[in-house]
C-alpha cells in the first residue's frame, strides 16, 4: 500500500520584514534636521510646450528674444497640465482648444543656470480659430511649418520637445531627459 507523500513546504512570495529598535526620543535625538520658517527659493520650473500640428506643419511663434518657439508658458496654482495648454493657448495664439483635445507626451528635464525646468510636452490637433498675434505677448508672428523644414533657431526646450515626439526630425539641441508617457 502507498502512502501519500508529505506535504512540502512552498516558500512565501511575502517578503520578510525585519524589525529595528526605534529609540526613544529625548533632547538628543532628532528625526529630521530642523525646519526653517522661510519658503523655499525656486529651484525648479514647471511649464508646458504645445505641438500644435496641422496640415500645413508645426505652429511656431517669433519670441522678443528672436528664437523660434512652441506655444506655451508655466503652470498656474491649481491649473492643470491640459488647463495650461488650453490657458496659452488663447493667451499666445487666440486659438480655442478644450482639455479632451491635449494629448500629454511626457516630461522633459533640463537644466537653465540654477533652475530645473520640468516642461510637459503635449500635442494638440483639434482646435478653433487662426493662430494670430495678441497683445501683451512676447511671442508673435504665428507661422507654419512644415516637419521636413523646420528652421534653424529654434528655442531649445522647443526643439527638445519635438524631437522627444520625433526623433527622426532634423533639429538640433543641448541634452535633455524625456520620459513619454503611455
Amino acid at each position: 500500500m502507498r502512502t501519500a507523500p508529505a506535504p512540502q513546504q512552498v516558500p512565501s512570495s511575502r517578503p520578510r520584514t525585519q524589525e529595528f529598535p526605534v529609540p526613544a526620543p529625548d533632547a538628543d535625538t532628532r528625526t529630521s534636521r530642523e525646519r526653517s520658517a522661510k519658503p523655499p527659493v525656486p529651484h525648479a520650473a514647471l511649464g508646458v510646450g504645445a505641438i500644435v500640428l496641422g496640415e500645413r506643419g508645426v505652429l511656431l511663434g517669433r519670441h522678443q528674444r528672436g528664437t523660434l518657439e512652441l506655444p506655451g508658458g508655466t503652470v498656474e496654482p491649481g491649473e492643470s497640465l491640459e488647463e495650461t495648454v488650453v490657458r496659452e493657448l488663447a493667451e499666445e495664439t487666440g486659438l480655442s482648444v478644450r482639455t479632451e483635445d491635449v494629448r500629454l507626451l511626457g516630461t522633459l528635464v533640463d537644466h537653465v543656470e540654477d533652475v530645473v525646468r520640468v516642461t510637459v510636452g503635449a500635442l494638440v490637433t483639434v482646435w478653433r480659430g487662426e493662430p494670430a498675434t495678441q497683445p501683451d505677448e512676447r511671442v508673435g508672428d504665428w507661422a507654419w511649418y512644415p516637419l521636413d523644414g523646420l528652421p534653424d533657431g529654434l528655442f531649445v526646450c522647443s526643439a527638445q520637445i519635438l524631437t522627444a515626439w520625433r526623433p527622426e526630425l532634423p533639429v538640433t539641441h543641448t541634452p535633455a531627459h524625456f520620459t513619454p508617457y503611455a
